[in-house]
C-alpha cells in the first residue's frame, strides 16, 4: 500500500441500524476500490469485516473493523463499526478518530430506532455524513415516503442526491441528482445514460432544491445565484462539499450493496465532499496545565491517540491508532502516556479485517496499528518524549447492568481471570469486580447483547465455558433507636482467665458508617482498653442482628465497665463490646437498608407518561424532567437498586428500544416492612448454599 499524507486520508466510519447492511457496504466498497479481488457474504461467513467466531454466528458486527480503501489517489480507511447501541464503547471510539460518516438506513424497514441513535451520535460529533438508502431492491419500497421520513425524523437538511430506477428486484440504478445522468448497473459495472423522460420533472425539481442549498453555502455563488446566472459543475461542487462541512447538507443517495449499485457513486461522494484529514480542525490535549495543539502535518512532533484494542491468539494486544501529527516509523521509540514508559513500536501496519498489510511509515492522520508495545491501553496516547502531549479519553457510559458469572469448569478458574483481563483491554466499558459480600464474580455492560457478547466470546476464543445468575443485591442494617446495654466476657477456669465489662450506649449515626466515642469517668474501664473495645465493636458491625448484613450509621459510646488486674486483657474487652452490641439490638430497632440509585432516563416524548408510571411501581422518586434533545425528555428520578437490575431490558421493551438510562449510587435508605421477612429470609436460604 502507497504512503499517504494528511491532504489524501479520509477517515469514515459506517454506521446503521442492526439488519442495514453496514458490512455488505464495507463488502462492496472493498471490492470496487479494489482492496479485495472477491465479495464475501456475512450469511457465508466470509466478509473482511465480520471475522471473529461471535460475529460470523450472530451475522452482526460485534466490533469496529478496519478496512483501508485505495481511491483516486486518496486513502480512505473506513471503520464498520458495530450496530447495537449497547456496543457503545466501539462505537464511541470510532466516531472519534473518524472525520466523517455514512449513516446506512434499511430501505425495507426505513427509520429505525437504532437509525435514530446513531443518527443522534453523528449530529453530537458534529461530523459531517451522508445517508446511504440500502436494500433498494427489497419488496414495497417507496422512496418518496422514506425521504420523507428521513427528512421528519433525522433532518430537513437531508437532500436527495439521486431517483433510483426500477423498483424492487428490478431496481438497477439511480438518476443522478447533480451530474444529470443515469447510473445503470448492468451486473457487472456502472455504466453511465441518458435520465428517461418520465423522471426528468422530478429530477429537476429536486436539481433546483440542491442548487438552492450549494449557493447559500458561499457568498460568491449565492450572488451569481440570485443573478439568475448558471452554477457551473465545479462551482456545485465545490459549493456542496462546504456544505456538507458546515452540515447544512446531509447528501442521501440510494442503492443496493449486495448488486453493488450505488457503491461507486458514494465512493466519488466520498472523495469531492468529505474532508481530508488536513481540512479538519486540529488535535488539542495538554501537557500539564499547558494546552497543546497539534496539527495533522508530517511536520510536528508525533502524538496518536489509541481508539482501539485487539487480542491476537499470536500478537497479542494490536492497538489501533489515530495519528495526530508527524510520522510513526518501525522501530520508533514512543512515550506511553498511561505508564510514562518509553516503548519501542518494533513494526507498524494497517489492518484489513484480520490480515495485516506492512507499512514502512505513516503519516500524520492516518490510521495504523501496532503490536506488542507494553503499557499501550485504549484510551492512551502516544507521542514523542521530548514534546509531551496527553489527549482526552473517550467518555463512555458506565454499565447499567450486571450479571452474576463463574466458569462451569472448577478447573477453568485461573483461565477465567486472565481471560477476563484481556477482554478488558480490548472493551473498556466491560466492568469486572468480585463482590465478597455475596461472593459473586460480577460482570457489568449496556444490556444482555453486550454482556452475551462477552459470555459467548469467554466460551468461543477464550474456551471458558460460563454459567450466570442474576446479581445480589448488597444490603445494610442499622439502628433506629437510642439504646444502652451491658457486655460481660468473664471466664475464669484456674489460673489467667478472661474478665471484660462495658456498658455501652448505642445511637444512630445518619450519613456516617461508624464512630466511636468514650465517657468513662474515674478509670472504670482503663484508657488502654479503648482500643480494644472500638476494634470488638467494628468487628461485630460487619454481621448484624437482622440478616448478617454489615451496620453502618452507629456511634457506639462506652459509658462505664469493670476490669480485673489480673485477668483482664484485650479479647475479654473486644467480646464484652460485642455482646453489647447484640444485647442492645434488642430494643434499638435494627432495620435493613437497601441501596438507592439516581437514574437519568433519556425517551421519547411520546413514553413519558409509561415511563413515569413505571418508575413509581419501582418505588420510584421523580426528582425532575427537563428536554433533552429535540423530541427527547431526560427523567430524573431515584429508584432502590433491587428495582432496576434488569431495568435496560425493561426500558428497551416499554420504549420499543429508543430509551435510555444511566444509573448512580448514592445512599442506603430504609426498606419498607413489608419487603424485610423476604429479604432475611433469601440471606439465610444464600448463607446455607454456601455452606454447601
Amino acid at each position: 500500500m502507497k504512503e499517504y499524507k494528511a491532504n489524501a486520508i479520509k477517515n469514515v466510519v459506517l454506521l446503521g441500524h442492526l439488519g442495514s447492511g453496514k458490512t455488505t457496504l464495507a463488502e462492496s466498497l472493498a471490492f470496487i476500490a479494489g482492496t479485495i479481488d472477491k465479495k464475501g457474504n456475512v450469511e457465508k461467513k466470509n466478509t473482511i469485516s465480520d471475522f471473529s467466531p461471535e460475529e460470523q454466528a450472530k451475522l452482526s458486527s460485534l466490533s469496529t473493523s478496519l478496512i483501508p480503501l485505495e481511491f483516486k489517489d486518496v486513502k480512505i480507511n473506513v471503520l464498520d463499526a458495530p450496530g447495537a447501541d449497547e456496543l457503545i464503547g466501539d462505537i464511541k471510539h470510532a466516531m472519534s478518530v473518524a472525520d466523517a460518516a455514512v449513516l446506512i438506513v434499511d430501505a425495507s424497514s426505513g427509520v429505525q430506532v437504532g437509525t435514530e441513535k446513531m443518527w443522534l451520535e453523528i449530529k453530537q460529533s458534529n461530523k459531517p455524513a451522508f445517508i446511504f438508502i440500502n436494500k433498494m431492491d427489497k419488496e414495497n419500497v417507496k422512496y418518496d415516503e422514506l425521504l420523507k421520513e428521513i427528512q421528519t425524523k433525522l433532518g430537513k437538511e437531508a437532500v436527495p442526491f439521486a431517483l433510483p430506477i426500477g423498483k424492487s428486484e428490478e431496481f438497477n440504478g439511480f438518476a443522478d441528482i447533480v451530474e444529470l445522468k443515469a447510473r445503470i448497473y448492468d451486473g457487472n459495472t456502472c455504466i453511465d445514460g441518458e435520465i428517461y423522460e418520465d423522471k426528468m420533472d422530478r429530477v429537476q425539481e429536486l436539481r433546483m432544491e440542491l442548487v438552492e442549498t450549494v449557493a447559500g453555502s458561499d457568498e460568491a455563488l449565492l450572488e451569481k445565484y440570485f443573478e439568475g446566472e448558471e452554477l457551473t459543475m465545479d462551482e456545485i461542487h465545490r459549493g456542496l462539499h462546504l456544505s456538507v462541512l458546515s452540515g447544512e447538507a446531509i447528501p442521501v443517495i440510494v442503492g443496493s450493496a449486495t448488486k453493488d449499485v450505488g457503491t461507486l457513486t458514494l465512493l466519488h461522494m466520498i472523495n469531492r465532499y468529505f474532508p481530508a484529514v488536513s481540512e479538519i480542525e486540529p488535535a488539542k490535549g495538554k501537557d500539564g496545565d499547558k494546552e497543546i495543539v497539534r496539527h495533522y502535518s508530517d511536520d510536528e512532533p508525533f502524538s496518536a491517540i489509541i481508539f482501539k484494542t485487539m487480542i491476537d491468539p499470536f500478537l497479542g494486544a494490536i492497538s489501533f491508532m489515530k495519528i495526530a501529527s508527524g510520522t510513526l516509523k518501525k522501530d520508533q521509540d514512543i512515550y506511553v502516556s498511561s505508564t510514562a514508559n518509553t516503548e519501542r513500536a518494533t513494526q507498524i501496519f494497517t489492518m484489513v479485517g484480520k490480515t495485516q498489510v506492512a507499512l514502512d511509515e505513516a503519516h500524520a492522520g492516518d490510521i495504523c496499528a501496532f503490536a506488542k508495545v507494553n503499557g499501550v491501553t485504549t484510551g492512551c496516547t502516544i507521542c514523542d518524549k521530548k514534546n509531551l502531549v496527553e489527549f482526552d479519553e473517550v467518555v463512555t457510559p458506565n454499565p447499567t447492568m450486571y450479571v452474576a458469572i463463574h466458569p462451569e469448569n472448577k478447573k477453568d478458574e485461573d483461565k477465567l481471570s486472565s481471560a477476563l483481563s484481556k477482554m478488558q483491554l480490548e472493551d473498556n466499558t466491560l466492568e469486572v469486580k468480585r463482590n465478597k459480600e455475596t461472593s459473586q464474580l460480577l460482570i457489568g455492560g449496556q444490556g444482555m447483547i453486550h454482556l452475551g457478547y462477552i459470555i459467548e466470546k469467554m466460551k468461543h476464543t477464550y474456551k471458558v465455558p460460563l454459567a450466570t445468575e442474576d446479581q445480589r443485591i448488597v444490603y445494610r442494617e442499622t439502628i433506629k433507636a437510642t439504646a444502652t446495654a451491658e457486655g460481660r466476657y468473664i471466664k475464669q477456669s484456674g489460673g489467667s482467665g478472661y474478665y471484660g465489662v462495658v456498658v455501652m450506649r448505642f445511637e444512630p449515626l445518619p450519613g456516617k458508617d461508624y464512630e466511636f466515642a468514650e465517657e468513662v469517668f474515674g478509670g472504670a474501664v482503663p484508657r488502654g482498653y479503648f482500643p480494644a473495645v472500638d476494634k470488638g465493636l467494628q468487628e461485630t458491625l460487619e454481621h448484624g442482628a437482622l440478616a448478617g448484613f454489615p451496620v453502618i450509621g452507629v456511634k457506639g459510646i462506652l459509658t462505664d465497665g469493670k476490669y480485673h488486674p489480673v485477668d483482664s486483657n484485650e479479647l475479654a474487652f473486644k467480646m464484652a463490646a460485642s455482646i453489647a452490641f447484640k444485647e442492645a439490638c434488642k430494643t434499638a430497632r435494627p432495620v435493613i437498608l437497601e441501596p438507592i440509585y439516581k437514574v437519568e432516563v433519556t425517551i421519547k416524548d411520546e413514553y413519558l407518561g409509561d415511563v413515569l408510571g413505571d418508575i413509581n411501581k419501582r418505588r420510584g422518586r421523580v426528582l425532575g424532567m427537563e428536554p433533552a434533545t429535540e423530541g427527547y425528555q431526560k427523567v430524573v428520578a431515584e429508584v432502590p437498586e433491587q428495582e432496576i437490575t434488569k431495568y435496560t431490558i425493561d426500558l428497551k421493551a416499554m420504549t420499543q428500544g429508543s430509551g435510555t438510562f444511566s444509573r448512580e449510587f448514592i445512599r442506603y435508605e430504609e426498606v419498607p416492612g413489608n419487603l424485610t421477612d423476604k429479604i432475611i429470609e433469601e440471606q439465610k436460604r444464600h448463607e446455607e448454599e454456601l455452606k454447601k
